[in-house]
């Protein structure tokens, strides 16, 4: 993947690989120590995917293309509960 400033990921749309539409990137996630990203941060997303519209961290390597859009390699079974251990 090529190297992109974050402030051109912002506002993208992250794209789930069913082809749903999860939401637009509010942030990311840096690891200071080698300035890498590790984690999309998605606010407010549907909540048909995601009990309450809890916002969600995508971990980097769930990732499978950054171009017009984000496309997701992976994401959990949806709806994701607000609490998954007692939902």
């Amino acid at each position: 993947m090529a190297e992109a400033v974050s402030s051109e990921l912002r506002g993208m749309p992250v794209i789930l690989p069913d082809g749903r539409f999860l939401g637009n990137v509010y942030d990311i996630v840096v690891d200071t120590d080698d300035w890498s990203a590790t984690h999309l941060f998605v606010a407010n997303p549907p909540a048909r995917l995601v009990d309450e519209r809890i916002h969600v961290a995508i971990p980097w390597r769930w990732i499978r293309a950054v171009d017009d859009v984000i496309l997701l390699r992976w994401f959990p079974p949806t709806p994701i509960p607000r609490d998954p251990v007692n939902p």
